[in-house]
């Protein structure tokens, strides 16, 4: 990813806290000349061995997900493949109007996470199980209602043949939060006053995200 100096995020927490925030990510990797690139969205955890705790590093850390194992795409994955995962954050338009200026252009501001890392399937249906379980744990926590998953443990092992689990091994990431820094800082308020004002909640959150550049 391009990623031009003035759009680098303040500090590592952020990318860490974008994707605890955004955890659907897209995974994609090479296929054949014939099929080309395969992409999944799938949700994504941290090894629950870390605790729960992302570090602003994420170089070395070890991610769980799952997928669909009928999905063509986890046939064409093979342990030691390199793949890619792209978390997508708050993202907003911006009209020139905005800008009370010209000559100007419209652009987009937005937020993304892309990390680059080493699959491993994990065949065995323990390991499958635990990793279904444990993003149970990690999203009821983090988004859900608490909800308990213990009534529900036979189904999970009625449908766990049909889950593909994998973990990958981050070897890199880097990100992109393009939120106005090439302005001037009273045109860069102005946008972010028009996205705080705006009824949608993307643009709010465009607009908090904003607000902890100064």
């Amino acid at each position: 990813m391009f990623v031009p100096s003035f759009y680098r995020e303040p500090d590592g927490s952020w990318m860490s806290d974008l994707i605890r925030s955004n955890p659907l990510a897209l995974l994609v990797s090479n296929g054949s000349p014939a099929d080309g690139p395969f992409a999944t969205h799938l949700p994504v955890i941290l090894d629950p061995e870390l605790g729960g705790e992302w570090p602003d590093d994420l170089t070395g850390v070890t991610l769980w997900g799952h997928m669909n194992r009928a999905n063509p795409h986890w046939k064409a994955l093979e342990s030691g493949g390199v793949v890619l995962l792209t978390f997508t954050g708050p993202h907003a338009y911006v009209s020139p109007t905005v800008y009370r200026k010209t000559p100007a252009a419209p652009t987009w501001n937005f937020t993304a996470v892309h990390v680059h890392g080493v699959l491993e399937k994990m065949e065995s249906p323990d390991e499958t199980l635990a990793v279904v379980q444990s993003t149970v744990r990690a999203f009821e926590a983090d988004l859900g209602t608490g909800w308990d998953m213990s009534e529900s443990l036979d189904y999970f092992r009625q449908i766990a043949p049909a889950v593909g689990a994998f973990r990958i091994r981050v070897t890199g990431a880097e990100s992109m939060f393009k939120l106005s820094q090439e302005q001037a800082p009273e045109v860069r308020d102005r946008v972010r006053e028009s996205f705080d004002a705006n009824g949608c909640t993307r643009h709010r959150q465009v607009a908090e995200m904003m607000s902890r550049l100064t």
